[in-house]
């Protein structure tokens, strides 16, 4: 299954309860299609850049949150149906971060140790202060 990231905005409401019901909404339609949800952030409150309409409203702030999940194709489409009709969605975007895992962790880097810089000359003759690092 593709790994996804959704980056929602919703409507800004006084009550966090809105957008906890359309965050958990999202999850378990997600799981419901048999997808895997991965991590949800929760961005905050925000100015938008510009006023935007969305349902016949204007919006000026919103609140940003994004989920990255695994899914089908079928299921992003239908995850993406019910986003378009919940009237608290301001505007979101899906982006495709890799078909694979090793598309999206990068492979581990190999270290280095230069024990040269931890095992100083035993003569005496340098000390610690005097190492060039």
């Amino acid at each position: 299954m593709p790994f996804y990231q959704m980056l929602c905005i919703a409507s800004h409401f006084r009550e966090y309860k809105h957008i906890k019901e359309l965050v958990t909404m999202s999850a378990k339609h997600i799981m419901d299609q048999g997808g895997v949800v991965r991590n949800i952030e929760y961005w905050g409150t925000q100015t938008l850049p510009q006023p935007m309409r969305r349902h016949r409203q204007v919006y000026t702030i919103g609140d940003y949150w994004t989920m990255y999940f695994d899914t089908s194709p079928h299921g992003l489409r239908s995850l993406t149906g019910v986003i378009r009709r919940d009237p608290r969605v301001i505007r979101w975007t899906m982006l495709k971060q890799g078909d694979k895992v090793g598309d999206v962790v990068l492979p581990r880097e190999k270290t280095v140790t230069r024990t040269d810089y931890l095992n100083p000359p035993r003569d005496g003759s340098t000390s610690w202060s005097e190492l060039d690092f």
